[in-house]
């Protein structure tokens, strides 16, 4: 059996990741199984630039703000802005403060301004985007600026009188900013805003913005770009799927957790079939909300599972999905030790290189019935691997051992 193991291993390479799948994905998605662990940020910055030299790919997507990405954007494409801003306002969650992702962005600058002035044609220059809703675990943003950005594009191009409101009624409806982003809220619903009357004129106004959006293609492609009407999609589904959070923030029934997270998974997807919509990205969040099968989490209230945005996309896209789960040997800053030898990390530790690629459908059938027992994790802030759902990854990235800092 450890010789069927060690040749379903290779190095971490682009071409090695591309030979695991069975066609070319529009969405490349690799998992971590913890969130600010350098390390792994730094495979992912090297794949991504093979990916770019080796199979062209031209977009990343990391679980960050999809609003807030706007700015990274903009600086990759641009130059707007400076790096130092871009970090602090274009990535949520703290991640910004991250030095792989601040060399992410500065690389990505640097790589689309070529010796002329000119830079690299818009075709060849990478982009970046967050596809992760503008939610923190404390609370969610105000649709303030989703909304009014996406009345503010419709209002620049449109007849007024076609518009359903004025942003003046927007500005009155919406309120303070702090009414929405009340940290109570999210443990208490009774301090939620989301249901009241307020919030429910905004839900049928940004309902109809979205419908007088679709419904003026044509003409807003041409009397603006496709990129300005995409980023006014974005808008739009952001305004929705906040004010769809915000209601569901003041449910009290035993379900609220359990819809809430399933939101936040419907937003991602969304944002991820927007961005499969324009050529081939690599996806970067952690495992759970991007592998096939259903997530599950223990919150105060109890157990909570729901379908991923990787399992909600798969179901559209098929073959064009894959999915590359990340596994690690040792975290021993956070108490991760030597991972016990009947488990998938067990097994893979015992390989002499510090770093492989591992197709996980081969390493399933290679271990036959002699299924692998489930790692048990000290730390709460790691996920392991769950071997009964082996097969369901295109592939393993494995690291050996994590260091600090």
């Amino acid at each position: 059996m450890g010789t069927d193991i060690k040749e379903t291993a290779c190095a971490v390479e682009a071409a090695a990741v591309m030979r695991l799948l069975p066609a070319r994905p529009r969405l490349l998605a690799l998992g971590e199984p913890t969130h600010g662990e350098e390390a792994l940020l730094d495979v992912r910055n090297e794949l991504f630039r093979q990916l770019i030299e080796q199979e062209g790919y031209r977009t990343i997507a990391i679980e960050s703000d999809c609003v807030r990405g706007l700015v990274v954007d903009d600086y990759v494409t641009s130059g707007r802005g400076s790096l130092d801003e871009v970090m602090e306002q274009g990535i949520s969650h703290g991640w910004g403060a991250s030095a792989a992702n601040r060399e992410l962005v500065r690389w990505m600058r640097a790589y689309n301004v070529r010796a002329d002035s000119d830079g690299r044609p818009p075709s060849e220059r990478l982009r970046f985007a967050g596809f992760d809703g503008p939610l923190e675990i404390t609370h969610a943003a105000s649709p303030r600026q989703a909304l009014t950005a996406l009345h503010g594009y419709l209002a620049a191009h449109m007849e007024a009188g076609l518009l359903p409101c004025t942003a003046e009624t927007l500005e009155r409806l919406l309120g303070s900013d702090e009414r929405w982003t009340e940290p109570a809220a999210m443990t208490d619903p009774s301090r939620s805003t989301g249901q009241s009357a307020e919030a429910g004129q905004l839900r049928l106004l940004a309902d109809d913005l979205v419908a007088l959006l679709d419904a003026q293609l044509p003409h807003l492609v041409e009397a603006t770009s496709r990129g300005d009407f995409d980023r006014a999609r974005l808008y739009g589904r952001t305004a929705a799927g906040l004010l769809r959070y915000h209601y569901w923030m003041a449910d009290t029934s035993p379900a609220r957790m359990t819809r809430l997270v399933g939101l936040r998974e419907g937003m991602m997807a969304d944002n991820l079939l927007a961005l499969a919509e324009r050529g081939p990205a690599l996806v970067h969040a952690h495992n759970a909300h991007l592998q096939r099968w259903k997530s599950t989490m223990r919150m105060w209230q109890g157990p909570v599972e729901w379908w991923s945005a990787g399992a909600l996309v798969s179901a559209r896209l098929g073959e064009e999905y894959a999915f590359v789960a990340t596994a690690l040997g040792t975290i021993r800053h956070q108490g991760v030790d030597t991972p016990p030898p009947d488990t998938v990390e067990g097994l893979l530790y015992a390989l002499p290189e510090d770093r492989c690629v591992v197709d996980a459908p081969r390493l399933a059938g290679a271990l036959g019935d002699g299924r692998p027992v489930p790692r048990v994790s000290p730390w709460f802030g790691y996920a392991p691997i769950d071997p009964a759902h082996l097969s369901d990854s295109d592939g393993i990235v494995f690291v050996k051992d994590v260091p600090h800092g």
